[in-house]
């Protein structure tokens, strides 16, 4: 099937024909995404509150020093049903049953700083915790800082490596020497 020529209309046609027709309307720019979400962002923050984020910023403040240096929110998990939330601790390996039988008192205090009922438990993890030397000032970065022992005399480290030359080669042996030369720096460093 072939399409018919058609003739295009003329000036004075083309002139009535847009007169009586209506032309589209310019686009606009959409709106930007954040009024949009603005709302959307509030309401979010009303319903799951502030994140471990909030927490690891005033931790120290939450739980004291002694468990700040032990201890470090990570991820704060909230049900569906909205129920109180369970809050992930990094804790160093032996000072998890510890922070285990403190779990009511923690838990009483990181409510007071999100709100009543914002956490209803905690779920430990034994990890390796940052230590927050920066924001404790640059006298307890200097202790936090590890300095490198000093070398062991000549003659107490002979001694120190005949004493376990009867034990066999392996990760046991290397233990026990490290192990002889804290003491030896201990004891050397200690006043009598």
């Amino acid at each position: 099937m072939q399409a018919m020529p058609r003739d295009l209309p003329s000036a004075a046609e083309a002139s009535r024909i847009l007169a009586t027709k209506r032309t589209r309307p310019a686009r606009r720019s959409p709106p930007s995404a954040g009024r949009r979400l603005s709302g959307l962002i509030k309401q979010l923050d009303e319903r799951f509150g502030a994140g471990p984020e909030s927490l690891q910023a005033r931790w120290r403040e939450i739980v004291g020093e002694n468990l700040a240096a032990r201890t470090e929110p990570v991820k704060l998990s909230r049900p569906r049903n909205g129920a109180g939330a369970v809050l992930e601790l990094k804790v160093d390996g032996p000072a998890a049953t510890l922070i285990q039988h403190q779990a009511p008192e923690l838990l009483m205090r990181v409510n007071l700083f999100l709100g009543p009922g914002s956490v209803e438990r905690l779920r430990i993890v034994q990890g390796v915790v940052k230590r927050a030397a920066v924001a404790a000032g640059p006298a307890k970065a200097a202790q936090v800082r590890r300095r490198l022992p000093q070398p062991l005399d000549a003659g107490l480290e002979a001694e120190l490596v005949s004493g376990v030359a009867s034990a066999p080669e392996g990760p046991l042996k290397t233990a026990l020497i490290r192990l002889g030369r804290e003491v030896l720096r201990r004891d050397l460093g200690s006043p009598s």
